[in-house]
């Protein structure tokens, strides 16, 4: 139970940095393009760098140590990561959304309006973070739990104000704009309760919900952000953007974990 309080708050707090990055909106009315795209790749490197780091080699560890065989164990990690990647792409089928850039998404949705689109949205984006927090208490390893709700929290800061921002520019006001990017970021405790209690459970499970945490975060940084800051002009700044913030949660993961 404890250990399951921990993850929660844990990722709590993680999401509310999407706050603090959205307060940002009473300051600042627009980001340029070149911006906006350095941040958010900022952001996926760190989710990259976490799926990797705090994720999917500690799934390989867990896994190792229940087989007693390590090709079962990565085939295992490999089948956990493909099975969140689907499960967050079937998500992505039906349910309606639609990203800021890239436009529409999913079955028709005449009669939702332009802000549930949004809002769902950034919520199947946040979700997997809080998710991937809460397993990264597995095993009661805590400083790997910490280490990821910290990389989660600096990168939401960015895309906090680019969400808040981004609302901003399509006509909502400055007090709704932040109050959309507060609400999504509840989304990320929500998963982090999820995820810290399936990190309780033992045995091929363990390893499976940290890999599976990580199919998710992988598929929305190939399937969203990436394709997201490429469309224009700025993709060089994009990727070493991404590289920086990959190089900044490796660094966190390697000398605090």
């Amino acid at each position: 139970m404890d250990i399951i309080i921990t993850g929660v708050i844990a990722s709590l707090i993680a999401g509310m940095m999407t706050a603090v990055g959205a307060l940002g909106v009473y300051f600042v009315r627009t980001l340029s393009p070149k911006i906006e795209d350095s941040m958010l790749s900022f952001a996926a490197g760190i989710m990259l760098a976490a799926s990797i780091f705090s994720l999917i080699i500690p799934a390989i560890n867990y896994g190792e140590a229940h087989f007693a065989n390590k090709e079962y164990a990565v085939a295992w990690v490999v089948f956990a990561i493909m099975a969140g990647a689907v499960i967050l792409y079937l998500i992505h089928q039906f349910v309606p959304h639609e990203h800021f850039q890239l436009g529409y998404e999913g079955p028709d949705t005449e009669k939702l309006s332009r802000i549930w689109l949004f809002i769902i949205a950034i919520t199947l984006h946040n979700f997997p973070e809080g998710m991937a927090v809460g397993v990264g208490f597995a095993g009661e390893d805590i400083n790997n739990g910490y280490n990821l709700a910290l990389g989660i929290g600096i990168q939401n800061i960015p895309e906090g104000l680019a969400v808040a921002l981004s609302l901003l520019s399509v006509g909502y006001s400055k007090h709704t704009s932040f109050f959309i990017a507060f609400i999504t970021g509840l989304a990320e405790p929500i998963g982090g309760f999820i995820g810290t209690l399936a990190s309780t459970f033992s045995g091929i499970f363990l390893p499976f919900s940290l890999a599976f945490a990580a199919g998710a975060m992988l598929f929305i940084i190939s399937n969203e952000i990436i394709p997201e800051t490429h469309r224009s002009e700025f993709a060089s700044r994009a990727t070493f953007a991404l590289l920086i913030g990959f190089g900044l949660m490796m660094y966190l993961d390697a000398t605090l974990g």
